[in-house]
């Protein structure tokens, strides 16, 4: 997943730095170069606190593979 870029621009559009953003979130900015660069494997706690601060929403969907899975969720979940 890769997800750096759309948090780079996002930070510049807001007129952050990566310092700031490094104080809002309580992350290093050692963390937040690695993210905006697609390195490493940031835990979802850490990109919840840089969406949040991004005013950015993190979202979650059921995948549909096949026939099954889909025959599956609409049988379980509608």
């Amino acid at each position: 997943m890769k997800f750096g870029n759309l948090i780079k621009e996002r930070r510049a559009l807001l007129g952050l730095t990566q310092q700031d953003l490094s104080d809002y979130t309580g992350l290093s900015v050692r963390i937040i170069k690695s993210i905006e660069a697609d390195k490493g494997n940031p835990s979802l706690n850490t990109l919840e606190k840089i969406a949040e601060t991004l005013g950015l929403e993190i979202v979650m969907r059921v995948k549909i593979i096949n026939e099954w899975d889909k025959r599956w969720f609409y049988q379980t979940i509608l």
